[in-house]
């Protein structure tokens, strides 16, 4: 996982049985509660909507692509942007 000011990139591993569309919403439903929960103060300011999360989401396979070459770039991210990549 990391993560930049306007998204987050994270490296999952699943089965083909499993939904990704429902996972990544279960996911920013429960991410969504437990940041409004824990921070709910200081998010006060900045989201008065009824959402957290974006409804956007991309999702991306990695036949082909080593695991190593992938959290590379994941592990990358923050950095280029902090470097103004």
């Amino acid at each position: 996982m990391n993560y930049e000011p306007d998204h987050v990139h994270l490296l999952i591993s699943t089965t083909p049985q499993v939904c990704l569309s429902t996972m990544i919403n279960s996911y920013k439903s429960t991410t969504s509660r437990m940041l409004r929960k824990k921070h709910s103060t200081y998010l006060a300011q900045y989201y008065w909507k009824s959402y957290f999360w974006s409804r956007s989401y991309l999702i991306l396979s990695s036949e082909g692509t080593s695991i190593e070459t992938i959290k590379r770039y994941i592990q990358s991210q923050k950095n280029d942007q902090q470097a103004g990549r």
